[in-house]
């Protein structure tokens, strides 16, 4: 799942793009596009840096079920 760029947010700075370790995030002209969203490794560096708070993650459900407790206790 890719992260999602909120585009009333966003000012087009460019940052995500700079710092997105597998590219996931091109600029095109003056926008911020999500142009490679299943190559994404999820490691949070764009939602994290982003100044104006426009990125936010999608997780894959096997992201979400990682640290769950087995039923009825251990």
């Amino acid at each position: 799942m890719p992260p999602i760029i909120n585009k009333k947010k966003c000012v087009s700075c460019g940052y995500c793009a700079q710092i997105c370790p597998v590219d996931v995030i091109k600029m095109e002209g003056k926008e911020a596009l999500v142009k490679y969203p299943d190559e994404c490794w999820h490691c949070r560096a764009c939602e994290r840096d982003c100044r104006q708070g426009a990125i936010t993650m999608r997780y894959p459900l096997s992201h979400l079920m990682l640290n769950m407790e087995p039923i009825g206790g251990k």
